[in-house]
């Protein structure tokens, strides 16, 4: 069994990033090696030099909404809220903050001065902790844009000074409460240069929703519970990497976002049955074969609760770029798996001890 503290690491405030650099691609990168466990230090634009023509970058291309709102209840109480997913058309899940904000409770939206608007959401139910699912009083493409802030984590102290340095440049498809921050590195010039060398480039699309701000409560990891988040991988973009891949092509995953939709789709290719959330136990109790061979992946949309830690077998990725995260957090799990825990945790020791910045928005690791 895996316990939280195999995933814990001191990270001191100070190395935690507040603002982006003044240009994307001038952050640094930790290239580690899975086999060797070698570290090296680079700057991200060196990172065109570990490609080669034929190999497949997939990035996801969900675009954070504007999903924190400020308001207030009849009785004068402010509220907090952060949107999560659209239920159905004005109706959300979201986190909320205030006190006794029960079903049937009504909340005024406050405009960006911080003062009352026609916009009114109502509590229609209770869900678990802090989450609830609130109806408004209109479409919310009527105000959202309007009405909205972009949330960052709340590890993020100081407000951007332009809201898209927490969008990807190929950010498309809005439905994500937070930023797929993997992929806030790249430039356009960067992804010309990847073309011009003879990498394809691929996007698939997962809306990140309430995982990303749950901590994990439970001491034993297996038993966390994790929610579905949507995500969607089209027939042409599956096509396309499957050829590649069977061309010699390596498939490299762009954030922990990308991963998790890359491997529920050659899951699904597979045939596997049940709850992908299942399939890291089954994996991790020795249930699978010792190696999984390449799996091709296969179009889907659709919601997606697959969680990986160590002792799940990778099908489709090859290559992983990722940010470096939050103590105890599954996205720690999920790298750990790719590239080993004890890799992990020394990569993580030298960036600190190297002046990395870490988190949202810092530096970048290449896991290869």
């Amino acid at each position: 069994m895996l316990h939280l503290d195999q995933f814990n690491y001191h990270l001191p405030e100070e190395r935690i990033a507040q603002k982006p650099l003044a240009s994307r691609d001038q952050s640094r990168l930790l290239v580690l090696e899975r086999e060797s466990g070698q570290i090296s230090h680079k700057q991200f634009t060196d990172i065109l030099d570990f490609f080669k023509a034929g190999d497949v970058l997939v990035t996801n291309n969900s675009r954070v909404i504007p999903a924190r709102l400020y308001g207030q209840k009849a009785s004068g109480g402010r509220v907090e809220l952060l949107l999560l997913e659209a239920v159905k058309p004005g109706c959300w899940e979201a986190l909320v903050g205030g006190r006794r904000l029960r079903e049937g409770s009504e909340i005024t939206i406050h405009d960006q001065n911080n003062q009352p608007t026609s916009i009114k959401g109502t509590i229609t139910a209770v869900l678990d902790g802090p989450l609830r699912q609130i109806q408004f009083n209109a479409p919310n493409e009527d105000w959202l844009e309007e009405l909205g802030h972009v949330p960052l984590p709340p590890y993020i102290h100081r407000r951007l000074e332009d809201n898209e340095r927490y969008q990807t440049v190929y950010a498309q498809q809005a439905g994500s409460a937070a930023a797929p921050t993997a992929g806030l590195h790249f430039t356009p010039d960067m992804l010309l240069a990847l073309r011009d060398k003879g990498v394809i480039l691929e996007n698939v699309t997962l809306h990140i929703g309430l995982d990303t701000f749950k901590p994990v409560e439970t001491e034993q990891i297996e038993n966390h519970p994790i929610h579905t988040e949507w995500a969607r991988l089209s027939a042409a973009a599956a096509e396309r990497i499957n050829r590649a891949k069977l061309a010699g092509g390596r498939l490299v995953a762009v954030g922990t976002t990308s991963v998790r939709t890359l491997e529920s789709a050659a899951l699904r290719a597979a045939g596997v049955e049940g709850s992908l959330k299942t399939i890291s136990q089954r994996d991790a109790s020795g249930e699978t074969a010792a190696m999984c061979p390449w799996k091709p992946v296969v179009a889907f949309e659709g919601r997606t609760d697959l969680f990986i830690y160590p002792g799940y077998r990778f099908r489709a990725v090859d290559v992983m770029i990722t940010n470096f995260h939050m103590p105890k957090s599954t996205l720690m799990m999920l790298v750990s798996a790719f590239a080993g825990r004890e890799n992990i945790l020394r990569a993580y020791q030298a960036a600190l001890e190297e002046q990395y910045r870490f988190l949202s928005l810092g530096d970048a690791m290449l896991i290869v």
